[in-house]
């Protein structure tokens, strides 16, 4: 029904049929491994009732909603969300500055990150991600001229990105400051910026980072548990160290699915930051392949739609649909390389797969978006108003 729905919304123009499978099979494969990663807890905990579907069910209620509001995305014209980007991040500000308010913002694990609507957790940095999208992509354009000029092209977004990351540090978001920047600085890069500003830029931030991490005391020891997870296995090294024995456990084909050892209270957050590590315990190297390999195949599809959109002047288009893959991919990157033991441990999900009400929300309405870019590429190149 999802597809029939994103390929004729009144005309025969279809979408990129390849791109809305590999996103169909990323939610298959998070919705059964949600539920086999957290039947476990959900069975053994006061929170859910003691009901083995109750992440289940939730996953499942989040992603009809994630596809209604795919649904109605698509039905929008690009146009329309290039004249909304900037009050959309706007709004998305706003909603950053609200969580910091006490009494307003949910602390969690120590993060003030979640508002509460009607009994449900809402992330605003997840809708920050898509708003700094449409933002960056808008400002690009807007801006095509000055894209060699620091001072007119640069330090404007700079200082836009600047107030919004700070706004994510305080809560603190580090990973959702580090997807924003870099979603930022990639469209940038790829709208003309000048290869030698975004060089001194990029290195300009790798300092940043470095001074953020040792200016933290909770980052540096994730930075210390990272180098050396088994040298604090119980402490600092706990999560990595589970999560890569879950992959070793897994092997080539896995040890089966549901038949994980680690997801029974071994490895926290086995259901939504450490998915991919449930993925590789039962599903083995093959699995985690798979996903590896869809995602890929999203990304390069996302970024063959900004070129077609780029070689019919649709720059706006091209700039959405390549940020939205930059989005998705990297952060799905980040991901595999933390539960890998590759990156340091961050608060950042599996996109399309983890489970997480905001963050499945915002990834749907990110690809309906971008298949809307696709939509109006081949209705232009049919001859079709749109």
């Amino acid at each position: 029904m999802f597809a029939a729905t994103m390929s004729r919304p009144g005309v025969s123009a279809p979408v990129d049929e390849s791109l809305l499978w590999s996103v169909a099979l990323l939610l298959a494969i998070g919705l059964v491994m949600v539920y086999s990663a957290s039947i476990a807890t959900a069975e053994a905990s006061k929170l859910t009732g003691f009901q083995p579907t109750y992440y289940l069910i939730r996953h499942a209620a989040f992603m009809v909603v994630g596809i209604c509001a795919g649904i109605a995305a698509f039905q929008v014209p690009m146009r329309w969300w290039q004249q909304s980007s900037p009050y959309l991040f706007l709004f998305a500000a706003f909603l950053m500055l609200l969580v910091l308010l006490p009494g307003i913002g949910r602390v969690i694990n120590g993060s003030q990150r979640w508002l509460r609507f009607f009994g449900l957790g809402f992330q605003p940095s997840e809708f920050a991600k898509f708003a700094v999208v449409l933002y960056s992509a808008d400002y690009t354009v807007r801006k095509a001229a000055f894209m060699g000029s620091f001072r007119k092209g640069f330090l404007p977004m700079a200082g836009v990105m600047l107030f919004a990351g700070t706004l994510l540090l305080l809560e603190p978001d580090f990973g959702a400051f580090a997807v924003i920047t870099i979603i930022a600085m990639g469209v940038l890069f790829l709208g003309g910026m000048n290869w030698r500003l975004f060089a001194g830029l990029a290195i300009c931030l790798v300092i940043g980072f470095v001074f953020l991490i040792w200016v933290a005391p909770y980052r540096l020891e994730r930075v210390a548990g990272f180098l050396d997870p088994w040298a604090d296995p119980l402490g600092k090294g706990y999560q990595l160290t589970h999560s890569l024995i879950a992959f070793g456990r897994g092997e080539v084909f896995g040890v089966g699915l549901g038949a994980s050892v680690e997801k029974l209270f071994y490895l926290p957050e086995a259901h939504t930051d450490f998915l991919l590590a449930v993925i590789a315990e039962e599903l083995g190297l093959a699995g985690v392949a798979a996903v590896l390999g869809l995602f890929a195949w999203f990304v390069i599809r996302a970024f063959a739609v900004g070129r077609q959109a780029a070689r019919l002047e649709r720059y706006y288009g091209a700039l959405v649909a390549q940020g939205v893959g930059l989005w998705l991919g990297a952060q799905a990157l980040i991901n595999m390389g933390v539960n890998m033991g590759v990156l340091p441990t961050k608060g950042l999900t599996l996109p399309l797969l983890s489970f997480g009400g905001s963050g499945l929300v915002a990834n749907l309405t990110a690809v309906a978006v971008l298949l809307r870019v696709d939509y109006e590429n081949r209705c232009l190149m049919m001859g079709k108003v749109v």
